[in-house]
């Protein structure tokens, strides 16, 4: 199959191409930069040069591809509002080329928020539409005609070379100088290996169906306080808590999401997927050490 791929040459991205490519298919990535496209004519991809703001260069790529993943959003979260408006009219311009026809697109979103009330998130849980209007999107184009479906992240895809979350509170407690959680920090988050997701993406285009979302969920969900735990283990650093209204003073813009309690299940994505994730859990990555630079 001839897959076109936004975000190819990011972290979770680049995974993604080396397991397409793998799996025999032949991947197109979007390349915003010079840099990019070295990267992926490396990895064995050919290069479509472009970017989300470049509709026409989306257009592109999905009119000469079997399939698209859309694993591309601008994590800009000083200009929120503005990044996920881009990325809905990134979806909607490569779903207006798809329409009729029976070639999968794949859309990329997020599962941290969508409950907060200590319940797992199934399959069956709807994301709002705002901001983030990634899964909205995509199953207005499922209604529209277009073979579309949903992957749902977790706020941690980890690996080595991880620059999402995890790092920005490891970051964080070195600037403090403590390891810190918020309140009782008995509030969950789910996780997912950065390879295992890759897997899940290709299901979802091989064989994922109309309207599905699937949740890309190693990690049920992991106590936000072990997750400090081991950073203060490994940084020397005292782990403590924080209270609520301290919250924004030590972790900045992340002070809403590190409060989320958002675990996640993915027994339906499982089954109807045949995924079954094989890497180590975030715990354990994390005493790997290679996230502290050991």
């Amino acid at each position: 199959m001839r897959v076109f791929v936004t975000g190819a040459s990011g972290f979770i991205g680049s995974a993604i191409v080396q397991e397409l490519i793998h799996a025999g298919h032949q991947v197109t990535g979007l390349a915003r930069s010079a840099a990019s496209a070295t990267a992926l004519a490396n990895a064995g991809a050919d290069v479509l040069q472009g970017s989300l703001e470049d509709l026409d260069s989306l257009k592109k790529g999905a009119a000469g591809a079997d399939g698209v993943i859309h694993a591309a959003f601008i994590h800009d979260f000083s200009n929120y509002l503005a990044a996920a408006e881009t990325d809905k009219k990134a979806i909607e311009a490569i779903g207006s080329v798809l329409i009729g026809s029976d070639r999968p697109l794949v859309v990329t979103a997020g599962i941290l928020g969508i409950r907060n009330d200590g319940q797992l998130i199934t399959e069956d849980d709807p994301a709002p539409g705002f901001p983030r209007a990634s899964e909205a999107a995509a199953m207005a184009l499922a209604e529209a005609g277009v073979r579309a479906s949903v992957i749902r992240l977790p706020p941690s895809v980890h690996d080595q070379g991880d620059y999402g979350f995890v790092p920005f509170i490891i970051g964080m407690a070195r600037k403090h100088g403590v390891s810190a959680y918020v309140g009782e920090g008995t509030n969950r988050w789910p996780a997912v290996h950065r390879l295992d997701a890759a897997l899940v993406f290709r299901l979802a285009l091989e064989k994922g169906e109309t309207g599905r979302r699937y949740n890309a969920i190693g990690d049920e969900g992991i106590p936000v306080r072990e997750i400090a735990g081991v950073i203060g283990q490994y940084l020397n650093l005292p782990v403590a808590s924080v209270p609520a209204e301290e919250a924004a003073a030590h972790f900045a813009w992340m002070s809403r999401f590190i409060m989320f309690d958002s675990p996640a299940s993915a027994v339906k994505t499982k089954e109807q997927l045949n995924w079954t994730p094989l890497h180590p859990g975030l715990l354990d990555d994390l005493n790997k050490g290679h996230y502290f630079g050991h």
